[in-house]
């Protein structure tokens, strides 16, 4: 038990991970199914009533090029379940569930007494946040014991540990059970990469983020398994994200091209380096690889006929596609990819939750009847946080069309959501704040509105991760919109600074702070910002309105 003092820190050493992890918003679902532990022991006697169908997960699967060389020697006299389980491993380390499954079943085929099989599927069963399958895996892993070396067991005892740990993230001592299984295991095997890569993991607090979700903390441990294995792409893969959450763009840059060169055919590889490219301002480079990551799914969808909504990537890709496109002033291939992503059914709360994108989307660009039509149809979800943001963006949507009584009612029905969600989920959320600093912005409750307002500025530029990062932007730029309609000069000119200082390279901050100026009656500040936004929106649509404005702008200030 922990007790006293080092039990308090220790309590709100982890609380802070958890922050973290929420802060991110990888993993925002709560898990209703709870793991059965019946002894099974058919590799196929686990698989239940995931996420994925069983068909797919149990589909035969070749050795394939190009997605990424990795080794861990397993228990077996087989060296085709050798390669079979390597190939699974790096599928595993690239997030890709189903070829990781498909992966290990095959090692499993080969050789049925492949213990670290059944430990793989563990792995992979959790990153589709299937923890009844995962443990019944576990289970089928656990009765091979007495065939597993010594180190194997090893890790039977930390997948034990950590998912003793998953089905009760609640509990400090399973989850200080599980780094310790994993501490244990580094003092026995201290050379073992793969065992620096799961502290890591074990850093973040949740099960579920797997790498997404480190920072400074992290950075030794994936820098200690690179010591030991320099050509691990998934040491390079964890790493650069913990750069890119550190705030260390460039590094993360260079890692994730050392990702991308180790393992070409895996769609997350590109899609990471994109990341990185857009946080540097090279966003036609970054639409590159997001363009380059869909090519690779879509065929890997036609030619492995498996739909594309068993794959939590496709739709994050193209959130992140739309978004570059929206930077760009290309709102026409925007609206088509966030359109798409919104079509993508969800099988995860988190995924159900970011397609809030689209009606945001709408609301920026002015569109408020189809804002509200999208809003409502999100507010149809089961999970009180996508219906959280759903009747925010329906109260912004409405407020739009200048019905503020029933936005206020939108209002009323977004905070009775928010009984329903965890208060620390509710610190990394902008609703239902933002349609209460829209309202009070249009009463004139102008000191108020501001000051929350700014809050959630600050909320937005501090959460970490590309995807927030992207989204900020846009976040920015519609509070700029909102302050200027309610002729709060002030805060339009605030925040479009915070717009530039966020992310230089976008051209909406630039044209804001323009719009700031052309009111403040100062022609030559005007002219310059102006000049910076049509220079960074020199590849946008033709008919862009804000194009029309700047060029109106720009003649008035001569």
């Amino acid at each position: 038990m922990l007790r006293n003092g080092t039990g308090n820190a220790r309590k709100l050493d982890r609380a802070s991970k958890l922050m973290r992890h929420m802060l991110m918003l990888l993993v925002v679902c709560a898990l209703a199914i709870k793991p059965s532990r019946a002894q099974e022991t058919d590799h196929t006697a686990h698989q239940r009533t995931g996420p994925v169908p069983r068909e797919i997960l149990e589909r035969p699967v070749p050795l394939r090029p190009g997605v990424g060389t990795v080794h861990e020697a397993v228990t077996t006299s087989s060296s085709q379940a050798q390669g079979f389980y390597d190939q699974g491993l790096a599928y595993l380390h690239s997030y890709v569930w189903i070829e990781a499954i498909r992966s290990f079943h095959q090692a499993l085929r080969l050789d049925p007494n492949l213990g670290m099989a059944y430990l793989g599927l563990t792995d992979a069963y959790l990153g589709l946040q299937d923890v009844a399958t995962a443990r019944s895996a576990f289970m089928a892993a656990q009765a091979l014991a007495q065939k597993m070396s010594e180190r194997e067991r090893l890790w039977l005892n930390i997948r034990d540990k950590e998912l003793e740990h998953t089905e009760d993230e609640a509990s400090p001592e399973k989850y200080y059970a599980y780094r310790r299984a994993i501490s244990d295991a580094i003092k026995r095997t201290p050379n073992d990469p793969w065992l620096w890569i799961q502290r890591g993991f074990a850093d973040e607090g949740s099960v579920f983020s797997r790498g997404q979700a480190g920072g400074t903390d992290t950075l030794a441990f994936y820098k200690m398994a690179l010591s030991l294995a320099p050509d691990n792409f998934a040491a390079h893969h964890y790493y650069a994200h913990s750069c890119e959450n550190a705030g260390r763009t460039k590094e993360a840059l260079a890692e994730t091209a050392i990702y991308v060169r180790l393992a070409p055919a895996i769609p997350h590889a590109h899609h990471m380096h994109g990341h990185e490219l857009l946080r540097e301002g090279r966003t036609e480079e970054a639409v590159q690889e997001f363009l380059e990551t869909k090519k690779l799914e879509d065929n890997y969808y036609r030619t492995e006929n498996i739909p594309a909504r068993y794959d939590w990537h496709y739709a994050h890709n193209l959130q992140l596609l739309a978004m570059s496109y929206e930077s760009l002033g290309q709102m026409k291939l925007a609206e088509a990819a966030f359109r798409e992503a919104f079509t993508v059914p969800a099988y995860t709360e988190f995924l159900e939750f970011n397609r809030k994108a689209w009606p945001e989307f709408l609301l920026l660009r002015g569109r408020f009847d189809e804002a509200l039509a999208a809003s409502r149809e999100l507010g149809t979800s089961s999970s009180p946080m996508t219906r959280l943001a759903a009747h925010t963006l329906a109260g912004q949507a409405l407020l739009g069309q200048n019905r503020i009584e029933d936005a206020n009612d939108e209002l009323h029905f977004a905070e009775r959501e928010t009984e329903l969600i965890p208060v620390n989920a509710l610190a990394a959320l902008p609703y239902p704040g933002a349609l209460r600093a829209d309202l009070l912005l249009a009463e004139k409750k102008t000191e108020e509105g501001e000051a929350l307002a700014k809050d959630i500025e600050k909320l937005a530029r501090a959460l970490p991760g590309p995807d927030a990062w992207s989204a900020a932007r846009f976040e920015l730029e519609g509070i700029a919109k909102i302050a200027r309609e309610a002729d709060d000069w002030d805060l339009a000119e605030f925040t479009a600074q915070q717009m530039i200082q966020h992310d230089p390279h976008y051209a909406g901050g630039h044209f804001a702070l323009g719009l700031v100026a052309k009111h403040k009656g100062d022609p030559a500040s005007a002219r310059q910002h102006f000049a910076d936004a049509e220079k960074l929106w020199s590849k946008a649509d033709k008919d862009l309105p804000e194009l029309a404005q700047i060029r109106d702008g720009l003649t008035a200030s001569r």
